[in-house]
């Protein structure tokens, strides 16, 4: 641009380091945008996780009250001959 006036190269340098600025700040928005949902991901995936552990944890205890459960007659039988 060595044709125009000093005065059209400042505006036009103007106008481009506005052009550039508002882009940054966008750049900048997307970076904080795509940041949070990044995280929110993690601690989705971290709250699966716990919800998986928490999963196999009471299928333990199901299984440990279901032998209980199996096991109560016998029991019951064998209390019933030691007060008789």
């Amino acid at each position: 641009m060595a044709t125009g006036t000093p005065d059209s190269q400042a505006r036009f340098g103007q106008s481009v380091k506005g052009l550039l600025t508002e882009k940054v700040n966008t750049c900048g928005t997307d970076v904080i945008a795509l940041t949070k949902q990044v995280l929110k991901g993690s601690r989705s995936s971290e709250s699966l996780r716990k919800m998986a552990i928490i999963t196999t944890h009471l299928q333990y205890q199901q299984e440990a009250i279901q032998k209980n459960v199996e096991q109560s007659p016998d029991l019951q039988d064998q209390l019933s001959h030691l007060l008789k």
